[in-house]
């Protein structure tokens, strides 16, 4: 008796679950659970920032000069009390009076006869977004659109330009400025020569299937005047950088030349005849000519020394880097923005612009370098490596840099 109780109670069991999986069940062969599924899929399609995309409209645009959120938002029937309060509660997040000339943005509407903004969206760059949304209350929030890399891979022999043999590859500009920031260090691309080749492995990133950028270089190699420059991106102690073959840091104390130069007017010399002054005397630094205003910046991290009207230096700045090096810089047209004595800078950090002050026959800038007080030719300073490898990092560092040296030795350099 008390088996056949059990016997039914479990059949009573299976008859109220069984109705609940039959339920279920869809006629039409899916089931209800995968029905919902597919109609909250669609639902997500089919809204626009959290908008379902039937019920308001979303007019696209781009910011006019010198608009305002006020001239945006006000013919949206927004009350100029609503836009105080999304200016006041976005200052935390991304202030509007950084709103940009010719960025794009966007404005959720009701369906109105005469729309009503609903929501405001500004797009700072292709990655990132700003959604400003006042309908019930005022809120702000950074958001970002998701980004997808694909490792791609080029080369190429340099004809005339590593700018224009990139492009002419079908790449983006952005790789060469990237190269050239890279290899900063090593190589002086104001001065590379025909022939000078290159093989890179880096990412390009797309949103939503559309390319929008070049994402990180992975490795490279870099063949010049006959001299072959790895560099190998790594991440050690929180900070990713680039390191060659031997595990040492790409990143030297110094970068190569403090500008972009047409040509170098005139170089080191104890014994110089001067332009102006017509007779010998020493040069102790290297003239680089270049136009007038061309931006002139600090090769090294240090603080500002000098930085005043000198005589015959014309508009003057002194960089001291550390207890061995220091750095200066003549004939300035003017001074970068906060650089007076005391002041700190960083690498590649904009000190000031090429200018022909003091005693001076045209726009250049004359570099000098003092090492240990004495001055030495800025084309002869082999500048110390930064923290190569630590210890720690070595066995996944060079087992990395073996497998993209390998992928690297594969890459036929293309001729252009």
């Amino acid at each position: 008796m008390k088996t056949l109780n059990q016997i039914i109670r479990l059949i009573s069991l299976l008859l109220i679950a069984f109705p609940l999986v039959i339920s279920c069940n869809d006629k039409k062969g899916g089931t209800k659970i995968e029905k919902e599924h597919s109609e909250l899929k669609e639902s997500l399609n089919d809204s626009i920032y959290g908008y379902h995309s039937d019920s308001i409209q979303c007019i696209k645009k781009t910011i006019k000069q010198n608009q305002s959120l006020s001239d945006i938002l006000a013919p949206y029937r927004i009350s100029y009390k609503t836009i105080h309060e999304i200016a006041v509660a976005s200052k935390i997040v991304y202030d509007v009076k950084k709103l940009a000339t010719n960025k794009q943005y966007e404005i959720i509407c009701s369906k109105d006869s005469i729309p009503k903004a609903k929501c405001f969206i500004y797009h700072p760059n292709q990655v990132d977004y700003i959604v400003y949304k006042f309908d019930d209350s005022v809120s702000v929030s950074k958001r970002k659109f998701e980004v997808s890399r694909v490792t791609k891979t080029t080369s190429g022999k340099i004809n005339s330009s590593l700018y224009k043999t990139l492009i002419d590859s079908g790449n983006s500009p952005k790789l060469a400025i990237e190269l050239s920031e890279i290899y900063a260090w090593q190589i002086d691309f104001f001065g590379i020569q025909k022939g000078d080749n290159y093989k890179i492995i880096f990412d390009e990133l797309y949103v939503d299937n559309e390319f929008i950028g070049v994402g990180e270089i992975k490795a490279a190699y870099f063949d010049h005047m006959g001299s072959g420059y790895y560099a190998f991106l790594h991440e050690q102690d929180s900070i990713t950088e680039y390191f060659d073959e031997t595990g040492n840091s790409l990143r030297k104390a110094f970068l190569k030349a403090p500008l972009s130069y047409r040509r170098i007017s005139s170089k080191f010399s104890r014994n110089r005849l001067h332009p102006i002054l017509k007779r010998r005397m020493p040069h102790l630094g290297v003239d680089y000519a270049a136009s007038q205003g061309t931006p002139v910046y600090s090769i090294g991290d240090g603080k500002v020394i000098k930085a005043k009207y000198a005589g015959a230096a014309g508009n003057y700045v002194k960089i001291k880097h550390n207890s061995v090096y220091t750095t200066g810089y003549l004939h300035l047209w003017k001074f970068g923005k906060g650089i007076r004595p005391g002041s700190y800078v960083k690498q590649g950090q904009l000190i000031g612009y090429v200018g022909s002050t003091g005693r001076s026959t045209g726009p250049h800038l004359d570099f000098r370098i003092w090492k240990n007080g004495q001055a030495i030719d800025p084309l002869t300073v082999k500048p110390p490596s930064a923290k190569p490898i630590e210890e720690e990092y070595k066995i996944s560092y060079f087992k990395n840099m073996e497998e993209y040296k390998n992928q690297l030795s594969k890459i036929n350099v293309s001729p252009i």
